[in-house]
């Protein structure tokens, strides 16, 4: 069963009894490191019960001191569950099955798909019909009219199991779809990851948060294992 609710007022008691993991403490960057690295970069900051990228000094597309992080721990089947909110004009994305290899591929988004995290209003990927919050980035379009805008919470939850995928957002679902089989591997032949070959092809690995240059933050990152 999904567990679609908004309520995060629940004890770390009773969490544990439904088999969920903390991801995030709230306090500190425990459990996570930048890609390619060991310790999580200065630009990714905890206020409020929330991890935060500071976006104040940029590096080309990226921050400085920022980049990627991803999970210490690898998972297969999985229901993850956490809360987003984005900067006005900005742009992030959870990414998932990442394969932690840096000398092999320098981005998480080179193995490992991503539900979008975009201000819909005012970031110019709106446009792209795919590229849209709560989307399977560049592969599946989402169920519209259930992202909150910039500045406001949204709830996110992504289930992988048995070979489907399935993606809410705030309590409703907006997108499922099978994996790997041969309408997945048709599906990222045209689309822009055609030339990455490891992308999409194992359906184990980390989670990943996206520094694509712009404020964002999470909280209350949630994992329960099938």
């Amino acid at each position: 069963m999904l567990l679609t609710g908004l309520s995060w007022a629940f004890p770390s008691s009773v969490f544990a009894q439904k088999g969920w993991v903390s991801l995030f403490d709230g306090k500190t960057t425990n459990g996570w490191h930048t890609y390619g690295k060991t310790t999580v970069g200065q630009a990714w900051k905890v206020e409020d019960g929330a991890i935060w990228l500071d976006a104040s000094k940029k590096s080309g597309w990226q921050i400085e001191g920022g980049g990627d992080i991803v999970t210490n721990e690898s998972f297969g089947d999985f229901h993850l569950k956490l809360e987003w909110k984005i900067a006005a004009k900005g742009n992030s994305g959870i990414i998932f099955w990442v394969q932690d290899e840096p000398t092999k591929y320098k981005y998480i988004w080179e193995t490992g798909p991503e539900m979008q995290v975009l201000d819909n209003a005012g970031h110019p990927d709106a446009k792209n019909i795919k590229h849209l919050a709560g989307d399977l980035y560049d592969l599946i379009s989402a169920k519209e009219g259930v992202v909150k805008p910039a500045g406001q919470w949204n709830l996110a939850e992504i289930v992988s199991r048995k070979g489907k995928l399935t993606f809410l957002l705030n309590g409703q679902k907006v997108l499922q779809t099978t994996y790997g089989d041969e309408p997945w591997r048709r599906m990222i032949a045209g689309s822009k990851f055609k030339d990455m070959p490891a992308f999409g092809k194992k359906f184990s690995g980390h989670i990943g948060l996206q520094d694509h240059g712009d404020e964002v933050w999470y909280r209350n990152i949630m994992i329960k294992k099938f």
